[in-house]
This record gives structure tokens, sequence and C-alpha cells, in this order.
């Protein structure tokens, strides 16, 4: 017995302790996340956006989001500050949304009028934006876990059937959760992290919390059933179903480190965070959970209902029919995974140029970026940055030349609305003269010694093909630059250099997440043959998911407006996907050879693991499925295709692999199933 089982209130007592410390942190863990870390390290784009920095930009008044004082109002307003009444565009009852012209005394006027009479004013810019972003993510996680709990309560009753162990693994769940949550507050002050971490890494300590929690309290009540003594029930609990829950927690908590090797700060904030996610309810389901057992004992039926979940005779019935007839049983699993899966190869996923994009249509900030796209074009939000590298001093004529060379081509090419540059409005003498004035006006185009920015306003939007075209038409142009180097920034510029570095480091993460399932199955079950043959599975199931997204997301099926995949989420779901479904892998195979070890041929050992687990795997499934769903309530698309993505990923884990194929894969392979472990081992 586990000695946190001998010792069971001291060992409450410690959780007590550790959870009430943890429990101030908690109101923190929000502070220090960002909605940021989509940029690949040292790009071109990151250097040409660093040196904006060192620009001297004149004050100007920048599109504004004005709420809380009527129409009617901001037109006296404006008529008293000699403001056009044509800068202020409507967008609610009491909101307006001022894009003000070249006049910038005159909209600082009206802009001071209107806080006077106690209006709210938000400028519409990138910060702005991704503050919402994660103002909207917050209160998204909160409204998804008021959906969320309801449903786990009914799913528990289904699968325990008795009211008091039902709330066993909520406990152990929270308790997981508000750790893992603590421990992002603390780390988050020392290493960025994504808003989109906080729901992600809370549903996922949730999920697998209840997971880990029911497979153990499910063993030691059939243990206790079976007349075994409280402290023999626990022990054989932790022995078999707890050490099948280290394997899968190793397994979950190794794919999702292997998301490090995406190599940027988002990538590296979901690694440390799912990790650490999964790392606290291992250490709660072998600790904490076995004193509650304990203490628990004989009264774990205690509330009992019919119609339990693991007591249907449909287990025994499926399980039976797929060992009966493994080829019809396998063809027909094999099939419902290649219906979907069909799809899978017109995959494309991309990040978003826009961060208004990331919220939802109804945001009072989106609309109103979106009227100034209407006002001064779709691309005045995402201008790019051209920073030149001159070989000579900005006080030199020749350096000049060079700028007004490149700007001459930038204004050439087709899909340029604009270039703001000095070149053509001096003489390069001039020029290479007034730079080397104190306070100059070129200050606003000078980052540096020998560092000039200029800036291109693309015709279209920032995620529209034709400004990714133009992009592509400026680096093919600006390759070669006699007397200067040349790096382009801007959101499109940036987030391109993510998209592309990314597609470079998935194979690495694939690989390793492949790995990390390959060994941990091997180690699980000592059979290289199962190990393989898991692998494989969860491939097909990662086809099909792939192929349900196309067709759900960028397809737009069932209503859903059509869209790219998001690339901070795609590779989230099918790593999560291996990851969580060495849970219920590991669980069926060792029942299998817990039944080979007591003599079973491989069919009835099969038949025997599918109708004793089947209940509680599925249940385990529906469960995750719940806590996964939920996040369908958020309007954030990332999170809606994460729930997608991992609804469907479970469903056919559950009811296709594990009912089906794995049970059907051990009866024909017969006596070499658990090659190169002999079957009776």
């Amino acid at each position: 017995m586990p000695l946190t089982a001998r010792r069971p209130w001291l060992t409450i007592a410690l959780w007590f302790l550790l959870l009430a410390a943890a429990v101030p942190l908690l109101g923190q863990v929000t502070n220090h996340l960002g909605s940021g870390g989509f940029s690949a390290p040292h790009s071109q784009a990151a250097k040409a956006d660093a040196t904006v920095g060192h620009l001297v930009q004149p004050a100007s008044v920048p599109t504004t989001l004005i709420t809380g004082l009527s129409p009617s109002r901001l037109s006296s307003l404006a008529a008293t500050a000699a403001m056009p009444a044509g800068w202020l565009h409507r967008l609610g009852a009491r909101s307006e949304v001022l894009v003000p012209g070249q006049d910038q005394t005159v909209a600082k006027r009206f802009l001071a009028l209107t806080r006077q009479q106690g209006a709210v004013l938000t400028a519409v810019n990138a910060n702005t934006l991704g503050n919402a972003v994660s103002h909207q993510a917050i209160q998204a996680f909160k409204a998804s876990t008021v959906v969320a709990v309801p449903a786990l309560l009914i799913l528990l009753l289904l699968v325990f059937g008795a009211v008091l162990p039902a709330l066993l693994p909520l406990v152990t769940a929270g308790a997981g959760t508000v750790l893992t949550l603590a421990i992002v507050a603390i780390v988050e002050r020392y290493v960025p992290l994504s808003v989109y971490l906080l729901q992600i890494v809370s549903f996922l300590a949730l999920g697998v919390g209840v997971d880990y929690a029911l497979f153990v309290a499910t063993r030691f009540r059939a243990q206790l059933e079976a007349g075994a003594e409280v402290g023999d029930a626990v022990a054989t609990a932790m022995r078999t179903s707890g050490r099948s829950v280290l394997f899968s927690g190793l397994a979950v908590a190794l794919a999702l480190a292997a998301l490090v090797l995406g190599g940027t700060a988002y990538w590296r904030g979901m690694a440390l965070g799912g990790a650490v996610a999964v790392g606290a309810v291992l250490l709660v389901t072998h600790t904490l959970l076995p004193a509650l057992l304990r203490l628990m004992g004989r009264r774990a039926s205690l509330g009992r209902i019919r119609f339990a979940m693991p007591e249907w005779r449909l287990w025994r019935i499926l399980a039976h029919w797929a060992t009966s007839r493994p080829q019809l049983a396998l063809t027909l699993g094999l099939l419902v995974l290649a219906v979907p899966a069909v799809a899978a190869p017109a995959l494309r996923a991309s990040m978003p140029a826009n961060v208004a994009a990331m919220l939802p249509a109804s945001s009072p900030l989106a609309k109103a970026q979106a009227i100034e796209q209407q006002v001064r074009g779709a691309g005045e939000i995402a201008p790019f940055i051209v920073a030149l590298t001159l070989r000579q001093d900005v006080t030199s004529p020749a350096a000049w030349l060079t700028v007004g060379r490149v700007t001459d081509k930038l204004r050439s090419l087709r899909g340029v609305a604009q270039v703001s540059s000095p070149s053509g409005r001096l003489s390069p003498q001039l020029l290479a003269a007034s730079a080397a004035q104190t306070g100059s006006p070129l200050r606003a185009f000078i980052s540096g010694p020998h560092t000039v920015d200029l800036f291109v306003t693309p015709a279209s939007g920032p995620d529209s093909q034709a400004t990714r075209h133009l992009l592509s038409r400026m680096q093919t142009g600006l390759r070669r630059v006699e007397g200067a180097k040349v790096a382009i920034g801007g959101q499109v510029a940036a987030v391109q250099e993510f998209n592309t570095y990314l597609a470079s480091r998935l194979p690495a993460m694939a690989v390793a997440v492949v790995l990390v399932a390959l060994v941990v199955l091997w180690l699980a079950t000592g059979s290289l043959l199962q190990a393989l043959l898991g692998v494989l599975l969860n491939a097909l199931v990662t086809l099909s998911t792939a192929g349900i997204l196309v067709t759900v997301i960028e397809r737009g099926a069932f209503g859903l407006t059509p869209e790219p995949l998001n690339l901070a989420v795609a590779p989230l779901v099918f790593v999560m996907l291996f990851g969580l479904s060495m849970d219920y892998e590991v669980i069926l195979l060792h029942r299998i050879q817990e039944r080979l070890r007591h003599g079973d041929a491989p069919r009835h050992a099969a038949t025997h693991a599918v109708a004793t687990t089947g209940g509680m795997i599925t249940g385990a499934g529906l469960i995750m499925v719940a806590v996964v769903a939920a996040l369908l309530v958020s309007p954030f698309e990332i999170l809606q295709t994460l729930a997608i993505g991992l609804v469907s990923a479970v469903l056919l884990d559950t009811l296709v692999v594990r009912t089906f194929l794995v049970p059907a894969a051990v009866t024909l392979l017969g006596r070499h199933a658990f090659w190169p472990r002999p079957h009776h081992a």
C-alpha cells in the first residue's frame, strides 16, 4: 500500500496546506499573460520592427473608439471643436469611431471635450486589440467553466453509478487544476506565456485529472466488490491502474513537452504549461487520491444509482462481436477512419496577420478597425516597414541616392497604395544636410547613423492573398540593393516568417511526439509490436481528425464561415491527441495482459478487457469531450478549432479504435500480439 494511503490524514493535511498557499496565486494568474509570442526568433521582420523604436514619431491622434455619449452629443462637441462631422462614424447607440484627418489639433481638441463629458476613449491599435484578446480569452474561460462543470457532474454519475465516488475525481482534478494555475502564476513572471494557455492548461488538468481518478477509483471499487480489504484494494488499484495512469501521464507530458521544438515563445509556453498541468495531476493521483480512497473505504458505493455506464451489457456485446468477427471489425473500423481522412491532404494552416481577426465579430474594437479600413484603405492598419542599412552615413548624399532608388522601386510595385519616404521631396544633398541637423523632421525616418525606415501601405488588407503576393514581390525586388541591406518588417511580414519558421519545425515536433508514444507504449507493455500498432492507429486517427477540421473549418460545413486553420492550434490538436490517446491505450492493453497472465487465450482476454473497461474508457472519453467541448462557447476561432479537433479525435479513439480495432488486432495476432513478450508473461 502506498505510504500516503497508510497515513491518509497526514497526506490530506499536507495537501490542504499546499492548496491554501496556492489559492492566493490564482488571482494573479492573468496578470502577466499576453496575446503575443507569434514571432520567429532572429527573423528579418523582427530586426526591421526593432528599428522603429528608435524613430522620433510625431504625435498624432489614432483612430479612436468613443463610448458613453449619444450621437447627438458627439455631433454637438464636434461642432464646438470645429471638427468635420465626416470624421465620426456611427458604431452603436452610444458608441462612435473617430477616424481623424490631417488636422491633429482639431482632433485633439474634440477628444479633450469628449473626455470632459465622461466619454471612454480607446485607441484602436495593436496594443489595445491585443489587450482585448487577452480580456476576451479570460471571459471565455469563465464562461466555458460554467458550462463544463454541470456536464461533468452528470457524466461522472453515469460512469460511477454512485454519488460519493462521483465527487472524488472532481476533488482530485480540482486540486490538480489549482496547483497548475498557481505554478503558471509564478512562472509567467519570468517566462512570457500566452493568454490562450489559461483555458488549454486548465481544461487539460481538469480532463486528465478526472480521467486518472476515474481509472484508479473504478479499479478500487472493483476490488472491494470482489471481497478485498480496503488497504489491499488501494494497493491493487495503484499497482494496476495507478501504474497505467503513470505511463499515460508520462506520455501526455512528454508529448506536450515536444511543443518546445516549435521554437517560439508561444510554443514554449504551451509545452511548459501542458507538462506542468499533467505533472500536477500525476502528483495528486499518486498521493492525495490513495489517501482519499483509504478513508472512503466501503462507502465507495454510497448514493448508488441505476444505469451506470460500465454496467451496460453493450460493452460485452460489442467486445464479443469485435473478437468473434475480427476481420470485419477491423475492416469497418478502418473504413470509418478512412472516410474523413480523405480530406486531410487539403489541410492548410496559417496565422492571421490581423490581430482583430482573433476577436469575435461582435467586438466593438474589431468593428472600429473595420471602419478605419473602409475610410483609410484596407492596408492602412498593417503597413510594411522597409529598414535600409546603408553603406554610407545618412549625412552623405550617396546614402539618399540609395534611398531614392529603393523608394522608386517600391512605388512601382503592383499592390502598393502609398510609400512614406523623404526621398523625392528634397535633393540628396539637402536631405544629407537636413539629416545632420538636431531635431530634423527626417528623424521620423532615420533610426540610426546608417539606417533609414520606409513605410509601405498595401492596397489590400493584412490577411489578403494580394498582400502576401506584394510581400513576395518586395522580397524579390529588394533582395540585392546596391549600397544597402534591406529587412522587411510589419505585421504581415512577421506572421509570414512565423508561418514559414513553424512549418520548418513541424517535422521535428511530429517525430518527437511519435517517438514519445512509441517508447512509452513499449515500456508500458513490453511489446514493440503493440507500440508500433498504437502509433499507427494514432496516426490514422490524426488523419481522420485533420480531415474533419478541413471539412468543418476550412470548407465551412454546418453553416460555419470557411476560414484557414489557425497554425497556432493545429499542431496542438495533434500533439494532445497522441498524448491523450495513450490513456485509453495503456489501460486497455494492461487489462488484456492481466487476463493473459491468468491463462486466458488472446481472444478471451481481449473480450474480457473491452467488456470490463469499455464503459470506463468510453465514459472517460465522454468526460474529456464534455470538458473540451465547453470551449465551443468561446468566441475565439483558435479555441473553437481546438475543441472541434479534440472532440473528434477522442470520439474516434474511444468508440472506434479501443472498442473495435485494438481487440480485433489482438485476436488476429493471437499469441504474437505482444511480441516479443510471451503472451502469458
